[in-house]
């Protein structure tokens, strides 16, 4: 049999001509999310899991400048917050366990973390302690922010959950700068200390 030139056979381009297959050349990759495209299941799971993380750590800082002011003159202002954290926690233990969402593995490292942080700066003082806690909620106010604006109509009651939290967070914020934040010992550097490490901690909890 005589070939085609080149080698081509001549049943090659029929064959070709027959199969459906894309070649790897004319296939198109997976399209990216675009703005204004609805969060996946997976980005809402990672959503309650941080959140859930957070409002752990923040109970338990909460915790830990107590166990140092819990007979000082702030110490009903704490307790105040603390109950409101304590109640954002209630609530994402239900949804975790509602939607089978996983916790995150670094929860036994968070609850001494927190503890530590909470108690370290109400050693240094009073005003300290309301420094640490100006540095977390700012930190939570962005990152709740940022989720609503995320989820959008896309899952209302989660979102509702959210915008309750975040006014009760920036409630926080607001006592603590009342209550003399600014004027903690080098206010400037522990709160950008505190700041980096909440946003280390908030990727950490939602990929661990």
């Amino acid at each position: 049999m005589t070939g085609q030139p080149g080698g081509q056979q001549p049943g090659d381009a029929a064959t070709r001509a027959a199969d459906p297959r894309p070649s790897a050349l004319t296939q198109r990759p997976a399209a990216a999310p675009l703005p204004g495209d609805l969060p996946t299941d997976a980005t809402i799971h990672r959503m309650i899991r941080v959140d859930h993380a957070g409002e752990y750590g923040a109970a338990r800082i909460y915790a830990g400048q107590l166990a140092v002011l819990g007979r000082s003159a702030k110490a009903d202002l704490l307790r105040h917050m603390q109950e409101q954290e304590q109640a954002h926690l209630d609530t994402f233990n239900t949804v975790l366990a509602d939607r089978r969402v996983r916790p995150t593995a670094l929860l036994p490292f968070w609850h001494l973390a927190g503890f530590a942080l909470g108690a370290a700066t109400a050693v240094l003082c009073e005003r300290a302690a309301m420094a640490c806690t100006v540095a977390v909620e700012e930190t939570i106010d962005a990152h709740y922010t940022a989720q609503i604006d995320t989820l959008a109509e896309s899952d209302p009651p989660m979102r509702d959950t959210l915008e309750k939290f975040r006014a009760e967070e920036r409630e926080h914020r607001d006592i603590a700068l009342a209550n003399g934040a600014e004027q903690a010992p080098g206010y400037r550097l522990l709160s950008a200390a505190i700041r980096t490490g909440c946003r280390i901690a908030i990727r950490l909890s939602e990929r661990l």
